[in-house]
């Protein structure tokens, strides 16, 4: 089996509503045009990523206008949506960084909230402060497309290598992270993030970025890009708006596996993996 998967890198700017109708066109291109089976589009990808925004476009879920587009689109399309993140409020009034994941028929297949809330302060070049607008998420999030098991972070989840084993460890063969990286971090470890987290649990990677605006508040790096289990980048973007699209060829999974055993040479007797949910 084949999955082809488009990375929509998408210019966010303007009215949450041109956003989303671009966010949209896109999905039908890469359906329509590249023929993808799974279309993933970026973080915060509904607007520009900006902390003192999120609560004012909060959206509950699954009733909320992004929610609506995203499934129309994956139902009218016939096609896997994986529905970057945007800010998601729920009954008790706490923000999450939440995506969403939308089957062919329209339906909401997964909810992902970020687990991993980005605290950064690199002097002159970067300040996030997420903890300041957001709850954690509490668990770890999967759904398949066929037989393949497909699991799910936010961009600073990328950056923890247990929460990529124990997906691994729970039978995932993707991990996809939609993610708005910084240029600065970017430029030191965006494929370096993506090809550890593929070569040491022999899985497919992909990251999927905004396209670079240099006006906005955080400047995203762009380079959206997809890993197979070798560690090797088989597809990557520039910094522009463009669908990234890359075929996963599955049998590349257990040949990896047989070659190179490493799980199965793990030392349980030193260290162990416990995933407590």
């Amino acid at each position: 089996m084949v999955i082809r998967i488009a990375l929509v890198q998408l210019k966010i700017a303007g009215a949450r509503e041109k956003i989303l109708k671009n966010a949209v066109d896109l999905i039908r291109i890469a359906k329509k045009e590249k023929f993808a089976n799974v279309v993933v589009l970026p973080e915060s990808f509904n607007i520009p990523y900006s902390e003192a925004d999120f609560a004012a476009n909060a959206e509950a879920i699954p009733s909320g206008e992004t929610s609506k587009a995203l499934s129309e689109a994956a139902s009218h399309f016939g096609v896997h949506v994986v529905g970057g993140s945007f800010v998601e409020r729920d009954r008790d009034g706490k923000l999450y960084n939440t995506c969403t994941v939308w089957g062919p028929d329209g339906a909401l297949v997964a909810k992902h909230r970020k687990v991993h809330l980005c605290d950064t302060n690199i002097p002159e070049k970067l300040v996030v402060n997420e903890t300041s607008v957001f709850t954690r998420g509490d668990s770890y999030t999967t759904f398949y497309v066929g037989e393949t098991k497909i699991g799910l972070g936010i961009c600073w989840d990328m950056r923890f290598p247990e929460f990529a084993a124990a997906y691994r460890a729970d039978g995932c063969d993707l991990l996809i992270y939609p993610a708005v990286c910084d240029c600065y971090t970017g430029e030191l470890h965006w494929e370096l993030l993506a090809r550890a987290r593929a070569v040491d649990n022999q899985v497919f990677v992909a990251f999927c970025s905004p396209a670079r605006d240099p006006h906005a508040d955080l400047v995203a790096y762009g380079h959206s890009l997809v890993v197979d289990p070798w560690g090797k980048v088989i597809q990557k973007g520039t910094e522009f708006q463009e669908i990234v699209v890359a075929d996963l060829i599955l049998k590349t999974l257990p040949e990896a596996r047989s070659q190179i055993p490493v799980l199965q040479q793990k030392r349980a007797d030193l260290y162990e993996l416990v995933k407590k949910k």
